[in-house]
């Protein structure tokens, strides 16, 4: 019997926080900018020049670790963490090593059959480094404009097991960072950034296997793809006997395929102490309870409202509150249609599929979907020409009203107008009449289809099979 094996990984989500200064001296966060135009001899890292806390960092911090269910650590500080880093001026990053702001939280993803918890490990407070810039013939320059950004980092436990639950759990901690406010958590900005940590083993194996870290994904797709990749890679070389090393791999769009970078650290490595320039961080319970009060209705809870209110299933809550975007899109929707759930199946299926995975931008006005569904609720259309009108409005952002005018799709619910399409279709069916009437129910549907044809789908689908039943 071939042997099975098991994905195991974990997540290192960098989150770029939204104050307006960086996290140690008064530089702006403003994205862009010409090349080391956005800094300072704090930020660049001379000597001589200290660093000063930017205390919304500590509350946007915590501000997260309580959405996410962490406790928070009430002393603790910073330390500096020692590596080759060439786009930091001082060769040093200031990050915190056992004393994360906060610890021991979580966050529960919906699967195909159950509910799971995802457990995380800390999320602390870091600057981010500057980015280098390759070109050819010149050399490699080092732009320090991103350098000091005021960074989380949110490290989950090894508890993901495929590439869906990865995707699940990352909609889930980003929708919950959109919900408070901490970050616009654009990805193609690189303000939320994924590192995967990956591994497999023999199933039923407890131990883990070598691990392998995935850098800097910065779009689902991305990530999707690398795990797809990288998982495929370890199984194969386990297979063949080779020995997997311990290393940072990054990977390449165009082939779909990880790389190595250089082979991974240990915490040792890093050489983490105290940073004597910045005091301990001190957080007190007032500060806490206060930061709790400022929270808004999270993406857990208002699912749960969802379901009570609208009486809509785990599932549609789940893919709903997935951003807050898609929560007030269909919050706004629903303000004036007799059934929610409509309004839930059109995004899930049909605008989903049209929206950027990324992003969820639609170019048409909640009110023109909400318009829609009366249509469909007094039953003027059918779910076919549901579909049509939301990709026409997504085209060319014309109202329900005008499209449906413009392409006369409004549903035929004449007893009569039917009955003679009917009558017509039927002439010609007479083998698909014969196999329904010895009992194969799909004889049936297919003349509804054949209706359909006729109709350029604006047939009463509920009254043509009616009238087929009755007339066969």
């Amino acid at each position: 019997m071939e042997k099975q094996f098991e994905t195991v990984m974990g997540l290192e989500v960098h989150v770029e926080l939204k104050t307006n200064t960086k996290i140690f001296c008064n530089c702006t966060t403003e994205f862009g900018g010409e090349p080391n135009t956005h800094v300072c001899p704090v930020c660049m890292g001379l000597p001589g020049a200290l660093p000063v806390l930017n205390k919304e960092v500590v509350k946007y911090a915590i501000k997260a670790g309580l959405a996410t269910n962490c406790e928070i650590t009430k002393v603790g500080r910073q330390d500096r963490k020692n590596y080759f880093y060439p786009d930091l001026g001082k060769a040093y990053q200031i990050s915190q090593g056992d004393t994360p702001l906060c610890h021991n939280g979580y966050l529960e993803i919906e699967t195909e059959d159950q509910t799971k918890r995802i457990g995380i490990t800390r999320i602390h407070i870091e600057e981010d480094a500057g980015k280098l810039v390759h070109r050819e013939g010149v050399g490699t320059l080092v732009d320090l404009n991103r350098s000091g950004m005021p960074l989380i980092e949110i490290v989950s436990e090894p508890d993901l097991r495929t590439a869906e639950e990865v995707k699940a759990y990352l909609q889930k901690l980003r929708a919950n960072m959109l919900y408070i406010d901490v970050s616009d958590c654009k990805m193609n900005e690189g303000s939320f950034r994924v590192d995967v940590n990956l591994s497999v083993r023999e199933m039923g194996e407890e131990k883990l296997g070598v691990r392998v870290e995935i850098k800097n994904l910065n779009s689902y797709q991305s990530i999707m793809r690398a795990i797809a990749y990288e998982e495929q890679r370890q199984i194969k070389a386990i297979k063949e006997g080779e020995k997997l090393i311990q290393e940072t791999r990054g990977f390449n769009q165009d082939t779909g395929k990880t790389y190595s970078m250089r082979e991974k650290e240990n915490a040792e490595d890093y050489r983490l102490f105290p940073d004597p320039d910045l005091m301990p961080i001190v957080i007190s319970d007032d500060m806490i309870k206060s930061l709790r009060n400022t929270l808004p209705e999270l993406p857990d809870i208002r699912k749960t409202r969802y379901i009570n209110e609208f009486g809509l299933s785990n599932y549609d809550g789940e893919q709903l509150t997935s951003s807050i975007e898609v929560a007030t899109y269909f919050e706004e929707a629903v303000i004036n249609v007799r059934n929610p759930k409509i309004v839930a199946n059109l995004i899930i299926s049909e605008i989903f599929k049209l929206a950027s995975p990324d992003e969820f931008d639609v170019p048409f006005s909640p009110k023109y979907l909400s318009d829609l569904v009366t249509y469909l609720e007094d039953e003027k259309i059918n779910n076919n020409s549901a579909k049509k009108v939301i990709e026409e409005m997504w085209n060319t952002n014309k109202s329900p009203k005008e499209i449906i005018d413009e392409q006369d799709l409004e549903q035929i619910n004449d007893e009569k107008a039917l009955e003679v399409i009917i009558n017509e279709v039927l002439k010609t069916s007479e083998k698909a009449v014969n196999e329904y009437k010895s009992g194969k129910e799909k004889a049936l549907q297919s003349i509804v289809g054949k209706v359909m044809g006729k109709t350029r789908g604006r047939a009463n689908p509920q009254l043509t099979l009616q009238l087929l039943k009755e007339k066969i």
